[in-house]
């Protein structure tokens, strides 16, 4: 395959990955539109949202100003002042990071190691300078340093996972230098290489069963809570169509919803707005949104919440366990605490 092939190809690809990510948003907010013509509202007030949902899904802070009139007749004090957006939907990024592992893959597959990523990496930077450009607005302005880099440099990101993932299998530059790093590490003590190797298994492990137990959590309090989720939903009045939207848009923020379940039983727990604090110590609260996901937040102390501090010592202690016998062979099969 010719160079050129291949560079239209990964630019292709990178389109799509752009392509996908802003439709997820922009094609509900257009049928929102087409349904609502007479609103007098223009189809480019809901292209800004859908870019700017996109740009904020990827770590972009929005700044966010009410319109004078709406400032007004919201009637809450400081309404009219801007406000910061710094939360991001990891629905986003982690979209992004798979679609570029994908194109990573099959750009080393295709035999031009740094023709296929350069022409990835440079289609998906000018498309999101073309989206960042446009999205500008009195109302709503993304930082704009963090707009033109942290998209790119997250499909960067990935594309490299998925280039890392072929480079024993493409031969040449690539190759060569992963056979020097593993030569290197072949070079170190036997028993470094296993306390190395141990540990890093190990914290791979134990933090991916607090993660794995964090979102088995959170599907349990969301069926535990359904009604008081469901009266959520009814007293916003949103209609079929706005609850069809506010439910997707709680589906793009689960992996911040599981996070912040994990961040609970490691025992910092996490914070909605100022002087805010959720966690097995105690929880304050103060104005929480009405989303009807954090229906199955905790209102209160929970009563033995300190016993969810023993899920990352029960995770680290089973990690310990499984990797222990490795360790202990690679330390010349004497146990690790042996004098």
């Amino acid at each position: 395959m010719n160079r050129t092939l291949i560079a239209l190809l990964a630019a292709l690809e990178s389109l799509l990955a752009v392509g996908i990510g802003l439709g997820i948003t922009l094609i509900p907010l257009s049928l929102m539109w087409a349904v609502q013509l007479d609103s007098g509202i223009g189809w480019d007030v809901f292209y800004r949202a859908a870019a700017d949902i996109w740009l904020v899904g990827h770590g972009v802070d929005l700044t966010v100003t009410l319109d004078p009139v709406l400032a007004a007749n919201v009637g809450l004090a400081g309404a009219e002042k801007p406000f910061l957006i710094s939360i991001a939907p990891l629905f986003f990024s982690v979209l992004t990071i798979l679609l570029g592992v994908r194109l990573g893959r099959k750009s080393l597959e295709s035999g031009a190691r740094f023709v296929g990523p350069v022409a990835a990496i440079s289609t998906f930077g000018g498309l999101t300078v073309l989206i960042a450009l446009s999205s500008i607005n009195a109302n709503a302005m993304p930082t704009m340093w963090m707009a033109l880099s942290f998209p790119t440099a997250i499909f960067g990101a990935g594309l490299f996972i998925g280039a890392r993932g072929e480079i024993g299998h493409s031969g040449g530059r690539a190759e060569r230098l992963q056979q020097r790093v593993t030569d290197w590490a072949f070079g170190l003590p036997l028993q470094v290489r296993a306390v190395l190797t141990s540990s890093l298994r190990g914290g791979i492990a134990s933090a991916a069963i607090v993660v794995g137990i964090s979102a088995v959590v959170l599907s349990v309090l969301l069926i535990a809570n359904f009604s008081t989720i469901l009266g959520l939903y009814e007293g916003l009045q949103g209609g079929g169509g706005g609850s069809l939207i506010l439910t997707a848009a709680q589906l793009m923020f689960m992996p911040n919803f599981v996070m912040w379940v994990a961040s609970w039983f490691v025992g910092t727990g996490f914070a909605l707005g100022t002087g805010s604090s959720v966690s097995p110590v105690g929880t304050e609260l103060g104005l929480v949104p009405a989303l009807p996901i954090l229906g199955a937040m905790p209102t209160a102390d929970l009563a033995f919440g300190f016993v969810g501090l023993t899920v990352p010592i029960a995770a680290g202690f089973f990690a310990a366990f499984f990797v222990r016998p490795s360790l202990v062979r690679g330390l010349g099969g004497a146990p690790p605490c042996a004098g």
